[in-house]
C-alpha cells in the first residue's frame, strides 16, 4: 500500500487526494482482480493506480472554474467576445479534424479522450490489441495536431 500511495501522491500532489485514490483503487480491485488474468501483479497494480490518477486529473481539468466577480468582468469586457469566438473556432476545427482521421484512429481517439476510457477499456470495446490502441491514439494525436496546424489553430496542451 505505501508504494501505491507514493505513485498516487506523485500524480495528484496532495496527500488527501492520494489517500482517496488509493482507497478508491482498493475498492475497485475486488472486482477487477476477478476479471483480469494478472501476470505481474506489481506492474498491473502500478498501471491501475496510474490510470486512476490520470483519469482523476482529466476530470479536474474539465471542472476548472474562474471567479467572475465585477472587477474581472470589467477587465475582460472587450476581451470576452474574441475569446468565445476563438474557442468556438478551435472546437469546430477540432471536431472537423477528429472526423477526418482514419476510422481506427478516430474510434480510438474518441474513446480515449472524449469518453475517457483507459487503453485497456478501449482495447475491450474495439477488439484492437493493446499495442494497436496505443498506436492508433498516438498517430491520431499527431494527425490531429497537424490538421489543427493546417487550420491555423494552436494545439494548447494536446502534446
Amino acid at each position: 500500500m505505501p508504494l501505491v500511495y507514493g505513485v498516487a501522491l506523485k500524480y495528484l500532489k496532495r496527500p488527501e487526494d492520494a489517500q482517496d485514490a488509493v482507497m478508491q483503487l482498493f475498492e475497485e480491485l475486488v472486482v477487477k482482480i476477478k476479471e483480469v488474468e494478472i501476470q505481474s501483479f506489481k506492474a498491473w497494480l502500478y498501471t491501475c493506480i496510474r490510470n486512476n490518477c490520470l483519469m482523476e486529473i482529466r476530470k479536474r481539468s474539465k471542472n476548472l472554474s474562474v471567479s467572475l466577480d465585477d472587477s474581472f468582468m470589467e477587465f475582460c469586457d472587450d476581451f470576452h467576445l474574441t475569446v468565445v469566438s476563438e474557442s468556438e473556432n478551435r472546437e469546430e476545427s477540432l471536431r472537423e479534424c477528429v472526423e477526418s482521421l482514419p476510422e481506427k484512429q478516430r474510434i480510438s481517439v474518441k474513446y480515449f479522450f472524449f469518453d475517457e476510457l483507459s487503453y485497456k477499456e478501449v482495447e475491450e470495446r474495439t477488439g484492437f490489441s493493446l499495442k494497436m490502441v496505443k498506436s492508433f491514439i498516438q498517430n491520431g494525436k499527431r494527425n490531429l495536431k497537424l490538421c489543427l496546424e493546417r487550420k491555423g489553430v494552436t494545439s494548447n496542451g494536446m502534446d
